[in-house]
């Protein structure tokens, strides 16, 4: 089925929108949950929770490109459930990647940040459009869908340490860019 379809579904409020959502991006949402937490139940949870708030979200708003919302709600979610479990426990592989960019980034958000946050935001995009194709995608698929180094490695065929060099040496330009674009750091 086409996304427009599904959306059409959700627009008409059919219960059959969320089996279709499911069938066609179950497994997307429980890739992306998964990278970011590492507890099956709770990436189910955050899978489901991904249709209810699709269910929530449209209408009134309309995606214009259907997995891109998906994913940044699924994102979303699982940030949230990481951020409420690390009260109780770790995930290693998350804590580490958040760490990685500790150094390109500004501490956390506050009220009087959430323009600064659109406009950091605008600038990551205008640096990641003018990086090299190949940079610019192992950079996405670790900090955006949290891939693994080891993930990454076999996605690009490349060793692990060249990932690593990429992502270090893309993580200093930014930094770089950041620096001389908005002094956001």
């Amino acid at each position: 089925m086409e996304d427009q379809e599904i959306v059409d579904l959700f627009l008409q409020r059919s219960q059959r929108a969320i089996m279709e959502t499911k069938n066609k991006y179950g497994a997307y949402c429980r890739m992306i949950a998964r990278n970011i937490l590492s507890n099956y139940s709770d990436v189910e949870e955050c899978e489901n929770d991904t249709y209810l708030a699709a269910w929530d979200a449209i209408p009134p708003h309309l995606p214009r490109k259907f997995p891109v919302f998906l994913g940044r709600l699924t994102r979303n979610i699982a940030l949230d459930k990481h951020g409420y479990n690390t009260a109780k426990k770790r995930n290693r592989e998350f804590e580490v990647m958040l760490t990685e960019l500790e150094g390109c980034l500004a501490s956390p958000r506050t009220v009087e940040k959430e323009y600064e946050a659109g406009e950091l935001a605008n600038l990551i995009s205008q640096f990641l459009y003018g990086t090299e194709v190949r940079a610019r995608n192992i950079f996405i698929r670790r900090y955006w869908y949290s891939d693994s180094i080891e993930d990454l490695a076999m996605r690009f065929n490349m060793s692990s340490s060249k990932v690593k060099s990429i992502l270090f040496r893309t993580r200093k330009k930014l930094r770089a860019y950041l620096d001389k674009e908005g002094g956001y750091l």
